[in-house]
């Protein structure tokens, strides 16, 4: 590694008040400004009325008219709860999910609802559907309610380490004292407890086999639930993304935050698999896949409550431009591990070194440098 001469304390104090402290890195989500929409229109059959049904898919600007199979366009990584199904040949809808006008853009709508389908000796099915979009696909058209979440591809291909998720956000509640469950095949049932809006977002370090069998580690976790009205918008809500084994953590849900084993995922063969997390990463690995899921309900599938319904707008990512990795290392934007070195019990501690690095990046085109006379192995 090449020196550019050797810093003192002095000049390190001097460099870090020119970029300020708490550096990050704003990366938006593709289509997460929730400013472009595909249209679909499904032409429902006629025995159930022949509606024409307006579907929003997040994506490039366009209209699609036809009872088309969706899949995800214009490299868009969202998939949404909005479905078109064909069951013993009928055609029906869930819409779920809306464009919402907000200043001059758009927003997404996600709403809690009862969808039903009745043809006299053909089908009845009756099902709560929540609001849903994720980052993720899903295979179309649905055949039928049991084992629909095999229809769901949950998460896309990430190696990197936020630091936090930012989003914009608004809420309003049902009121109801508790949830319902309806599956399409069974009475309605009561579930216990409030329902909430929820938001979860999972790291996760997926591994293979031979057989195409799908396990992971968890990587990075974190969870905003809303289960209050939020009187309007808040605006760059930021939330912190977890690492490693967080289950002595201050703010560990087990319900929400907990290993998972019911969410899929399309192996290398093209087969619709659960995930099986196996275990919590270390807290430096990194992630293969990132799982990114807004619901206007919260408990599983075909539970909540009706009327529950959650905004959302400019989702993004927030990064470090310099992660401190251990006592002595600094990891720049770049992904190299520097050995920017630290003088024990000195005022640098208390600096935030990730800015002596950018601007250290800045001034000299380098990720960063060496500080022989500050270093020491005990630091």
């Amino acid at each position: 590694m090449k020196y550019y001469g050797r810093l003192s304390v002095a000049a390190l104090l001097a460099i870090a008040p020119l970029y300020g402290f708490a550096q990050e890195k704003v990366v938006p989500i593709k289509y997460g400004d929730m400013d472009q929409w595909i249209i679909r229109k499904v032409h429902e059959s006629g025995v159930i009325g022949g509606n024409t049904k307006l579907l929003y898919e997040i994506g490039p600007t366009k209209e699609i008219d036809g009872n088309k199979p969706y899949k995800n366009m214009g490299g868009s990584p969202w998939g949404t709860s909005n479905v078109m199904a064909k069951v013993v040949g009928i055609v029906k809808t869930n819409n779920s999910v809306y464009r919402d006008k907000r200043d001059n853009g758009y927003c997404a709508r996600l709403e809690t609802h009862i969808e039903s389908v009745k043809v006299l000796g053909m089908v009845n099915i009756t099902v709560l559907a929540a609001g849903s979009i994720y980052l993720g696909d899903m295979l179309e058209p649905i055949t039928g309610t049991k084992n629909a979440e095999k229809n769901m591809n949950w998460g896309v291909p990430f190696t990197q380490r936020p630091k936090a998720v930012r989003y914009d956000y608004k809420v309003k509640m049902s009121g109801e004292k508790d949830r319902i469950r309806l599956t399409g095949f069974s009475k309605k049932g009561q579930v216990a407890g409030q329902d909430c809006a929820i938001t979860v977002f999972f790291l996760q370090k997926r591994m293979e086999d031979a057989e195409g069998n799908i396990t992971a580690k968890r990587v990075g976790t974190m969870v905003g639930k809303y289960d209050k009205d939020s009187g309007g918008w808040v605006n760059g809500a930021t939330y912190e993304v977890l690492y490693g084994d967080i289950t002595k953590h201050p703010s560990y849900d087990h319900e929400t935050m907990g290993l998972r084993e019911r969410d899929y995922t399309r192996n290398s063969k093209g087969e619709s698999v659960l995930i099986k997390e196996t275990g919590w990463a270390g807290a430096n690995e990194n992630p293969t896949h990132m799982i990114l899921q807004f619901s206007s309900s919260h408990g599983g599938a075909f539970i909540g409550s009706p009327g529950n319904t959650l905004w959302v707008d400019n989702v993004k990512l927030v990064f470090c431009l310099c992660n401190v990795a251990g006592a002595r290392y600094i990891s720049c934007t770049c992904n190299i591990i520097c050995p920017l070195l630290i003088y024990p019990g000195s005022i640098l501690k208390k600096l935030f070194v990730c800015d002596i690095a950018r601007y250290l990046v800045t001034r000299f085109g380098k990720c960063c440098l060496k500080f022989p006379e500050l270093y020491s192995r005990d630091s």
